[in-house]
């Protein structure tokens, strides 16, 4: 079989996004839908000591008020899937419960607590206002140090889990020994993801069975968990995403309102919808980010790194929430070694409850923070050590491959020598003090950050495809991934196409339906297209084998292959295309030949990598950042549509870009978000943003057939350090000894400032 790549390609699903034909959730909910609304909490942390919904229920167009006792009553299973992180010495890290519906006490502020099922949402609204709750207020924990008054019995002074990996002993004795020590604080600053669709769901029962549809980032974890809370066996469950805009990690776990409006269906008789708004969102949606990494890092006198130890204080909100195993050796695999060659490596992470909504601690501990830190810390290095931050990162590069981590993690290929020089080129770094002196003749600021990095595919190696060859000469891929708006659709049938020769205009992708296929990984870790088009290739030479096997006995003619994307065989010149093969087994009655699904389990991750280059301008005089010049040079493997990889890359920096310098979610001391809305958090937009450049230096994985290597959160992952040590070098001759994220105006100004 052969496989075209890397040639141009136009998105199918934009000319249905673009026309108004896109079916996203709230767009297709059934017409005799009734509304959904929460009430939520406007308190921190208390104790309930009164729930009345008397007046709610007796409200106009109200049908059902549902509590958390309701809930118990009806047979619910009330308390949310959590994780459990394992701590240092073996024990088992905290894990209180999450309710769905407070239950005796609130945690944070927009926890759900009873919610009100109406005719229309202005009455379930209403209805809402009529509910009364009695809160005694309990004192408030915010600080990421462990040690406040207890949100949870269960975890005293908040501590979640104290988890460790790596070589502490070496580590410690490693750094002692180093002839150059260098240590960094580095705060990560909270951000509320804000995709374009907010969080939203619709139920329905068909006699006893449920289908949930749901804008989420995949079926199957929704689906398990349905069945468990609400008593069901999973094939009376049917969960189904639609078109998703946007998911950014937020939209793969469950959430309270989903089963909360399932029992309400199954209890009514009707569909019942909920969609949240933007408020709502920004209170209960899980955030990303918010911790603090504490790093050292040991030189010997030839700059090479002989020790990096760093402590994470990471923050989980209030509940655990749905991370995984956060601190897995392959997350931790890139703190650990990056791109640099570091032995004796250690990392211990705490994770701290405090009354704030829960906290995607798989973001918390993940990717672009690990990213950042170790590229913050070996850019002070180069700073105090004199090094330039070039010449640095290049003597500690690893060179030979494949290459295992500290943490078991085997690097396949990669020549990030490379990558960095062609950075440089593309970069104009030569050109760079020009540059800044003619910043300087204006009176501005000018600096250039560096960020070298590396990521792992994750999320579950294992995938599953089904392909079916239609009787009008077309095909129907159904996939267990979830297009959050990459482009999946294109992607697919353009290499479902090269696989089998069936024109892309006669392929469909059907995705996001749990009856469809009997198992999937969703998306999220930049594993779709990896895992999904392997599934897929092994899926082809299923249909392949069974319909060469097929002819061969119809004809006579042995030896019978797919090959070129014909059925022939050698000294025959017979010549059969797939779709003429399948005809003739569906004339056969062999139907079965026509439909077949594989799944398939990656031998090995993949490491995207690469370069990023960011010049900023500050004004001095406002403490404004401008983003000037950005650019990227990756090495993502064989990309099969470059223009797609592209968005990706620029989407991700424009995420990046945001927390570096705007984005900011913040309490106040009673535990009030003050960035609610949109007037209070600051997004990026499209005049924040210089061009993008990219460039790609693949150097193709061995570990899949075809050499891919994901690209999905290359652009952030890169961004945060690059922008930051960018301001860090603007601002280091004014005197600027520290910069944390976010560099809004009103904090570079005084930093300027206090420089003084």
């Amino acid at each position: 079989m052969k496989f075209g790549q890397s040639q141009p390609a136009r998105r199918i699903e934009d000319v249905r996004f673009l026309t108004g034909q896109g079916r996203y959730v709230d767009d297709i909910a059934p017409e005799n839908s009734l509304r959904a609304w929460f009430l939520r909490s406007d308190r921190a942390h208390g104790v309930i000591t009164g729930l009345d919904v008397t007046a709610a229920r007796a409200a106009p167009g109200v049908h059902l008020v549902l509590t958390a006792d309701d809930l118990r009553a009806a047979g619910v299973q009330t308390g949310m899937r959590f994780s459990r992180v394992t701590n240092r010495d073996g024990s088992k890290g905290a894990g209180p419960a999450r309710p769905v519906l407070a239950e005796g006490r609130v945690r944070f502020v927009g926890e759900a607590i009873a919610m009100v099922v109406a005719e229309t949402l202005d009455q379930a609204r209403d209805a809402a206002e009529l509910i009364e709750v009695e809160i005694d207020e309990l004192p408030v924990a915010l600080s990421l140090e462990p040690g406040e008054e207890a949100i949870h019995p269960e975890a005293p002074g908040n501590l979640a889990f104290d988890y460790g990996i790596g070589r502490e002993a070496e580590t410690a004795a490693a750094l002692a020994a180093s002839a150059h020590l260098v240590r960094l604080e580095v705060i990560h600053n909270r951000v509320i993801v804000n995709p374009l669709e907010p969080r939203g769901a619709w139920a329905e029962w068909q006699e006893e069975r449920l289908h949930l549809a749901v804008n989420g980032q995949g079926v199957w974890t929704q689906k398990k968990e349905l069945a468990r809370m609400l008593g069901l066996p999973e094939a009376a469950v049917r969960v189904t995403n639609p078109d998703v805009g946007g998911g950014f990690g937020m939209k793969a776990m469950t959430y309270p309102e989903y089963v909360v409006i399932a029992q309400a269906a199954r209890m009514l008789g009707r569909p019942v919808r909920w969609m949240a708004e933007r408020g709502e969102g920004m209170l209960s949606d899980n955030a990303g980010r918010d911790l603090i990494a504490r790093a050292e890092m040991g030189f010997d006198a030839d700059l090479k790194i002989t020790g990096y130890r760093v402590t994470v204080l990471s923050n989980l909100g209030a509940y655990n929430s749905q991370f995984g195993q956060p601190i897995q050796s392959e997350l931790f695999s890139k703190v650990l070694t990056g791109v640099y060659d570091i032995p004796n490596a250690w990392q211990n992470t705490l994770g701290v409850f405090t009354n704030t909504a829960p906290v995607d601690a798989y973001r918390g501990a993940g990717r672009p923070e690990a990213i950042l830190t170790i590229e913050r810390v070996m850019d002070e290095a180069a700073r105090v050590l004199g090094a330039d931050p070039f010449d640095l990162r290049r003597r500690n590069f690893i060179r030979a491959f494949p290459y295992r981590t500290v943490t078991g993690q085997v690097i396949d290929v990669g020549d990030f020598d490379r990558v960095l020089s062609r950075a440089e080129v593309e970069g104009d770094v030569a050109g760079f003090a020009a540059r800044r002196a003619a910043s300087e003749a204006k009176g501005m600021l000018r600096g250039l950050g560096l960020a070298t990095y590396i990521e792992s595919i994750l999320g579950d190696p294992s995938e599953t495809a089904r392909v079916v060859l239609e009787a009008d000469g077309g095909a129907t891929l159904y996939v267990g991934t979830q297009s959050n708006g990459q482009g999946h659709e294109t992607v697919y049938a353009r290499m479902l196409a090269g696989m089998t020769g069936i024109e892309e205009g006669k392929i469909r992708v059907v995705q996001g339906d749990s009856d469809a296929i009997p198992a999937g990984g969703g998306t999220g870790g930049s594993r779709s297209v990896t895992v999904q088009g392997t599934a897929t290739r092994a899926t082809v030479i299923q249909l392949a084998e069974g319909l060469a096997a097929f002819l061969a006995e119809e004809t006579g003619v042995e030896g019978m292959r797919f090959d070129d994307l014909a059925f022939g065989a050698p000294g025959s010149n017979l010549r059969l295309t797939l779709a003429e093969a399948a005809e003739m087994a569906r004339a056969k009655g062999r139907d079965d030949l026509c439909d077949r699904a594989a799944t398939i389990t990656l031998e090995g991750r993949s490491f995207p990598n690469g370069a990023h280059l960011a010049e900023v301008e500050i004004d001095p005089e406002t403490g404004a950042v401008r983003l000037d010049r950005y650019t990227v040079v990756d090495d993502f493997g064989t990309l099969i549509a470059p223009e797609l990889a592209i968005g990706q890359v620029h989407g991700g920096v424009a995420q990046g870009f945001g927390q570096a310098v705007m984005e900011n979610a913040v309490h106040d001391e009673a535990g009030q978000m003050l960035t609610a809305s949109f007037m209070d958090y600051a997004m990026p937009r499209a005049d924040d943003l210089p061009f993008i450049g990219f460039t790609s230096e693949p150097v193709p994985s061995v570990l899949n057939p075809f050499g891919m290597k994901g690209c999905g959160e290359a652009g952030t992952v890169g961004a945060l350090g690059a922008i930051s040590n960018a301001v860090r070098d603007a601002l280091a001759p004014r005197g600027v000894a520290r910069v944390d994220m976010p560099f809004s105006p009103q904090r570079v100004w005084q930093w300027l400032q206090d420089a003084k």
